[in-house]
């Protein structure tokens, strides 16, 4: 981002500029477990006081882009199911109130992302804390539990402006305008319906949203559903614009867009990482509209890897792409119980940026299962100098 946030960051001039900046090593806080990790290049991030998004009304916290002069967190309120904004001083971390005015939350919140050229800030949805915490349930999905929608701020009033309402858009997840500040469009990774959609501004001001890229769920036998979705979990693009990277976190395949041109997405990547339809296990796929088989496990370093690709952080030249698999404890035990006891890993996928492909690379994996605490579920994945997911041009 153009302006530091305390004394993490170089500040590159440009997304362009930080693609031929120098490498920075990869940071994963654990999900759940507080316990420093002690391994080379990868440290959990410091937390904060215990109490300090409660001191602005909310709870459940989800790390979001930094704000110019502060941090911002998305909170959903539990007892609301609101989805509201706290902001964090950043240099001292001290909570200095809600970003949102007062009784203007979002039904629901998760994701956000600005582009103060547009005087803009779209965000997402997933569902209340009191909902996810003890796992999935169809059930709530039936009742209207979940998102589909996203919120359209005015940036500088803040306040919403417009709600989008997204077809085959359920629990709207990551969100991510194009790099380029300019850019008046960007993509949202939409877990449940397995989805991703285009929102993108009109030339009268409003905003619309278009789906431009939909896996297929697999009829499978074996599992909770007749149908399994992927379950995108996470979704980035590189910093020249060019590629969409998203994790299918159910299916185990991480995959790799052209899109060169936002409206009509190319693949030109895919590998499997994990995940539920691996072969010897319990689920059976019956009907693939993709894939003629069922993939192999994963072993990497002599290890089976449990779970499947949840989030995924980029090098900023874009040559290296990092995984790891724990999504959240609550649905890690239920639908990979063998993260619980083994602990997730990071994985390091090598990526062609001339014609698209990726590689895993045999010799790389930091297991979280090996921590003197006990196993850890490490989550998200970040850059200490900035990078593709966290940092937004001016």
């Amino acid at each position: 981002m153009a302006t530091k946030c305390g004394s993490c960051g170089p500040g590159y001039p440009s997304p362009l500029e930080a693609m031929k900046g120098h490498p920075p090593a990869a940071r994963a806080p654990p999900e759940g477990r507080a316990a420093p990790l002690g391994l080379e290049h990868v440290q959990q991030l410091l937390r904060g006081p215990q109490q300090g998004p409660q001191q602005a009304g909310a709870a459940q916290p989800h790390l979001l882009p930094r704000l110019r002069g502060g941090c911002g967190h998305r909170a959903p309120r539990p007892e609301a199911a609101q989805g509201g904004f706290v902001l964090l001083d950043g240099e001292t971390f001290e909570v200095k109130g809600t970003w949102e005015k007062p009784g203007g939350a979002a039904p629901l919140g998760y994701d956000f992302w600005y582009q103060p050229r547009h005087n803009v800030m779209i965000s997402s949805e997933w569902t209340a804390p009191n909902v996810l915490r003890d796992g999935f349930n169809p059930a709530d999905v039936e009742a209207g539990l979940y998102g589909s929608h996203l919120y359209v701020w005015d940036w500088q009033r803040h306040e919403i402006v417009q709600t989008l309402t997204l077809q085959d858009g359920l629990i709207p997840l990551e969100i991510r305008f194009l790099h380029n500040p300019a850019a008046a469009q960007g993509f949202v990774g939409c877990a449940l319906s397995s989805s991703i959609q285009r929102f993108f501004k009109n030339e009268g001001g409003t905003w619309s949203a278009e789906k431009v890229i939909q896996v297929p769920p697999k009829k499978v036998k074996g599992w909770m559903l007749p149908e399994m979705p992927g379950l995108i979990t996470d979704i980035l693009l590189s910093l020249d614009d060019r590629f969409l990277y998203f994790s299918n976190w159910l299916h185990g395949d991480l995959r790799q867009y052209d899109v060169s041109d936002p409206q009509r997405p190319r693949l030109t990547g895919q590998l499997f990482l994990g995940g539920s339809i691996v072969k010897g296990g319990p689920v059976q796929v019956l009907e693939d509209q993709e894939l003629k088989g069922q993939p192999e496990p994963l072993v990497v370093k002599g290890k089976r890897v449990a779970g499947g690709p949840q989030m995924i952080q980029l090098s900023l030249d874009g040559k290296r792409l990092y995984v790891t698999t724990s999504l959240y404890s609550a649905w890690d035990k239920q639908f990979y119980p063998d993260l619980i006891r083994e602990g997730s890993v990071m994985l390091q996928v090598d990526v062609d940026t001339v014609k698209g492909g990726l590689k895993l690379n045999p010799n790389f994996l930091v297991d979280f299962g090996k921590e003197p605490l006990g196993p850890a579920l490490a989550h998200e994945l970040r850059y200490p100098g900035g990078d593709c997911s966290s940092d937004i041009w001016l």
